[in-house]
């Protein structure tokens, strides 16, 4: 896809998306032909988690269990993304190994649409809101609001309500490997989850 069409491109601004490193704007660039799919493997090196991020993170079961369960470190990981078709955007399908039972598996599904231009839906109609922005060469996701959808019908939560300020982070490490880091900060509770893994970027790789 051309660069200068491309949305997330569109959404950072030229300046501040040509100022992240070339590995990040490929690889976000990257389009996946129907059928196919691009998957990342790594592992998981950092999980905290409060005794309320955990409460949390186990409520969410009810609608896919979207925030890490557990505290596991070195297990592995991994990414699956495929094109979703009929919404306009990607499907994200990520695996997170356990030391004991089976692997966490969290399904959610990007889409340039919304107030913002960019959502993720979780499951059961709930979804996040996302800004992009850019920061030393890291490309953020930040949730600016949480909403229930129930057809055309769309209830935003108040903030009061909101399970906290969510950022996921891409960085580059170089070498064809990039980290994903994902923290959820409440504002009067403070960090209720931080994770961070590492995954080998294939198509760099080769």
């Amino acid at each position: 896809m051309d660069d200068a069409v491309h949305p997330f491109r569109a959404l950072l601004g030229a300046e501040r998306w040509s100022a992240l490193p070339a590995a990040v704007r490929a690889r976000f660039r990257r389009r996946i032909a129907a059928g196919a799919c691009v998957t990342y493997v790594g592992e998981v090196s950092e999980c905290r988690m409060s005794r309320l991020g955990w409460l949390l993170a186990n409520l969410a079961r009810l609608v896919g269990a979207p925030l890490p369960l557990h505290r596991d470190t070195g297990v592995p990981a991994c990414v699956t993304v495929t094109e979703d078709i009929a919404g306009g955007g990607q499907f994200w399908t990520r695996q997170y190994g356990r030391r004991d039972g089976f692997p966490q598996v969290i399904f959610s599904a990007k889409r340039f649409t919304g107030p913002t231009g960019i959502e993720e839906y979780l499951g059961l109609g709930l979804g996040v809101a996302l800004r992009l922005a850019a920061e030393d060469g890291v490309l953020w996701f930040l949730s600016d609001h949480y909403f229930l959808r129930f057809g055309r019908l769309r209830l935003r939560f108040p903030r009061w309500l909101a399970p906290g300020r969510l950022a996921v982070g891409h960085v580059d490490c170089g070498g064809g490997r990039f980290a994903f880091t994902l923290d959820l900060i409440h504002p009067i509770a403070g960090e209720l989850i931080h994770q961070l893994a590492v995954f080998d970027d294939p198509e760099q790789d080769a």
